[in-house]
């Protein structure tokens, strides 16, 4: 089965693609789906992968932020269930959209990428139900909150928290896949100077004994999350010093030590310099 219980009615399938994981949880009315794999074709494995684990109707999506890796299935879900309100960050959701698109405009360029046909033939179906900083859905038996907090892998990060069974859905927030070293992911849409303090509250929404999700790879514990936040915080606190030093952006991978390899960096640094006030920059930068 791929799904597993993690936590109380709370199950998490873990895919090949991308490492990625689309978790279930439960309440008295049915199942909200929290991210819905990558394509309409992988999607249809997850609505046979829920329909075998019998735990329940589909009532809800939420997409933890708008990468097609955790949205394009959404389409798919409403195929199968309805019209499924989808929830989302209000950022997310604008960004659904474009994000997709040029996703897959990278695939249209790469004939020989396996997966290329079927995230072609992908919808793109953005998120209906928005928020800007928090709401609390209710499954009946169970209130789940979808928090916003903060800045970091995408400006429209959400996490779900599920108050009584202590676990925290962080998508990619936190990372633990193998496929990536643990290395979180430095996109070009990442604020890698935000997403330290981001953790932070993240960390303030969980326990010693919760139960943490990521968007990729294994459930972790705090102490998990917070190790990683103090080294994506050596990465935010590098970049203030090269650029308070003068360091130019284009020499700044290797004008210092790094936590994570520099091929991981380049984007993390580019940002953290597009992002710093003035007054933290000394000139010239180029």
């Amino acid at each position: 089965m791929p799904f597993t219980e993690v936590a109380d009615r709370i199950w998490v399938a873990r895919y090949d693609w991308f490492d990625v994981n689309v978790t279930l949880v439960g309440g008295a009315d049915g199942l909200l789906v929290v991210d819905t794999h990558a394509s309409a074709l992988a999607a249809r494995g997850v609505v046979e992968d829920v329909r075998r684990l019998g735990a329940g109707r589909v009532v809800g999506i939420v997409n933890t932020h708008e990468h097609f890796d955790h949205t394009f299935g959404n389409g798919e879900l409403r195929a199968a269930y309805g019209a499924l309100p989808i929830h989302a960050h209000e950022t997310a959701a604008e960004r659904t959209v474009p994000a997709g698109e040029r996703i897959k405009a990278l695939y249209d360029a790469d004939p020989d990428d396996p997966h290329r046909d079927e995230v072609l033939a992908t919808g793109i179906v953005p998120a209906d139900h928005t928020f800007s900083s928090a709401v609390t859905l209710d499954l009946g038996s169970r209130l789940v909150e979808l928090v916003h907090p903060g800045r970091g892998h995408t400006a429209g990060d959400l996490v779900v928290r599920v108050p009584d069974a202590d676990t925290l859905l962080a998508g990619d927030l936190v990372e633990e896949s193998a496929v990536r070293d643990a290395v979180p992911g430095f996109g070009d849409d990442c604020y890698p100077l935000d997403w330290p303090l981001t953790l932070d509250l993240v960390l303030g929404l969980t326990t010693g004994s919760s139960v943490v999700v990521p968007g990729h790879g294994a459930p972790v514990d705090r102490d998990f999350v917070e190790e990683q936040r103090n080294t994506i915080g050596i990465v935010a606190e590098t970049i203030r010093d090269l650029a308070s030093r003068g360091v130019p952006v284009g020499e700044a991978l290797e004008a210092a030590p790094w936590p994570y390899p520099r091929e991981e960096l380049a984007s993390a640094v580019r940002r953290g310099y597009e992002q710093l006030p003035r007054s933290q920059k000394r000139l010239p930068l180029v």
